[in-house]
């Protein structure tokens, strides 16, 4: 029994691993990708849409809103980042449902590269706001005392947010696994919807964190840009 798909090598050249983490994580995007090419080829602006289109308005739209919810008043500059996580993350679960699937997300490589991606992005918008110094001023709050404080909080969040869905996809595939061989037709059904459930809340819960972490960046640094031009 595999306890992630890293453990499924296809080929191996010196340190150089193809795995399975890899190819469902690189068919997945390219699923992602062709998907979005047809859905948005032919979007129109007229009262008769596809239903595709309908559906992907309602997709951009929840996510816009909920995006403005946590914060970010701008939400089309945060939606291509967050709404992307938020698919490819919703989208690796929810495959779960075919047979020998196993999730990128089951791989602690996965969800490490996804939450460095946001500890990456976090600074990026924090900066794009209010410039590299203003930003960085943010770490010295509300005294230059806790800049390795908040520099630790930084770090540690990004570990939290990549063991936490690693952990709850991980589990989730070998309590399915334990129950096939005790028993094979009814827990692994049972288990497989509870499963969808869970991928799906865990991909909301890791998008809502990563927009918390952008906004708390972003309206730290506006805060602090407000409060020197106050003083000056």
């Amino acid at each position: 029994m595999r306890l992630s798909p890293d453990q499924m090598i296809f080929w191996k050249h010196g340190f150089i691993n193809l795995n399975l983490t890899i190819v469902t994580t690189w068919a997945l995007m390219l699923l992602m990708v062709l998907t979005s090419i047809l859905i948005t080829r032919k979007l129109k602006t007229s009262i008769h849409i596809s239903r595709w289109q309908s559906v992907l308005e309602m997709i951009v739209l929840g996510m816009q809103n909920r995006i403005k919810e946590i914060g970010l008043a701008q939400s089309g500059r945060y939606i291509s980042f967050i709404g992307t996580l938020f698919l490819f993350i919703a989208l690796s679960n929810s495959f779960i449902i075919f047979p020998w699937y196993e999730p990128p997300t089951g791989s602690l490589s996965t969800t490490a590269a996804l939450a460095i991606s946001v500890f990456l992005a976090v600074p990026f918008f924090g900066m794009q706001k209010s410039g590299i110094r203003g930003y960085a001023r943010s770490y010295l709050q509300p005294t230059f005392i806790m800049l390795p404080f908040n520099l630790i909080s930084e770090v540690s969040r990004t570990l939290a947010l990549a063991v936490r869905l690693f952990g709850n996809i991980m589990s989730g595939g070998l309590i399915v696994a334990i129950l096939l061989g005790i028993s094979p037709f009814v827990f692994p059904v049972v288990m497989k919807a509870l499963g969808l459930l869970t991928g799906m809340v865990q991909a909301y819960i890791f998008s809502v964190l990563a927009t918390v972490y952008i906004a708390a960046a972003v309206e730290s640094s506006k805060t602090k840009k407000i409060k020197t031009k106050t003083n000056g």
